[in-house]
């Protein structure tokens, strides 16, 4: 947090610390523009089958219904839907440095090509015709994918993101967003972590530097006024 905050943040928990700078911005708001693009991130087993494989902080109960009548919502209205996943090669090569740290069978270059930890959540509904799904190696996705030539491909002014983690690559995506020119906005109830710590934290963080935060029903009226497909 910079000088610019006025808000005293010394004994506050980083939930409590978002729900101030929420419910004070010290900034204007970055505002939708007129050409959307919904980008989900990493919503698969990996990540969303609690009890399986994740252990993720479930930030609203209606995380992945809310993301898909957003992505239900945006296709009636001819805006792109991208669906991202993380996996790698057997050998874990493409992981890079990234995958060294750890090697247990939950680590990230574990998450294999094929496997059912790539799977996206069975919970969505994904049309594989119209909407893209980009395979992305590292935190962004942005980082070596074609997210971008797609996004300048329809002339997107606004990206909107869901997914996960908070702390981790959404974060990444809102801030390549912004430094690549776009209105970001992240949806508050359709992003999560693996804690509410860093989860409450990110999102304080990025409404103060890098993206408008906002709630389901705001971001859905948003789309519910663009004009029809």
């Amino acid at each position: 947090m910079d000088g610019e905050t006025r808000v005293e943040t010394s004994n506050l928990t980083p939930r409590e610390w978002y729900a101030q700078i929420k419910a004070r911005p010290s900034r204007a708001k970055f505002g939708f523009g007129t050409r959307p693009a919904l980008v989900n991130i990493d919503l698969q087993k990996a990540y969303t089958a609690v009890g399986e494989f994740a252990t993720a902080y479930e930030t609203d109960p209606n995380q992945l219904p809310y993301i898909d009548a957003l992505a239900g919502l945006c296709r009636s209205k001819a805006v792109p839907v991208v669906w991202t996943f993380v996996a790698y090669m057997e050998s874990g090569e493409d992981a890079g440095v990234w995958g060294t740290r750890t090697n247990t069978p939950d680590s990230l270059q574990n998450i294999k090509v094929g496997s059912r930890r790539a799977e996206f959540d069975d919970r969505l509904t994904i049309d594989r015709v119209k909407d893209v799904i980009i395979n992305k190696r590292m935190a962004s996705p942005f980082f070596e994918t074609n997210l971008g030539s797609l996004l300048t491909w329809h002339k997107v002014d606004t990206v909107i993101i869901t997914g996960g983690s908070t702390s981790g690559c959404v974060r990444a995506c809102a801030v390549d967003s912004l430094s690549r020119g776009y209105r970001t906005i992240v949806v508050e109830e359709c992003v999560a972590d693996k804690h509410e710590i860093p989860h409450f934290a990110n999102l304080a963080d990025m409404l103060l530097k890098y993206a408008d935060v906002e709630s389901y029903s705001t971001v859905r009226e948003y789309l519910e006024r663009l004009p029809a497909a």
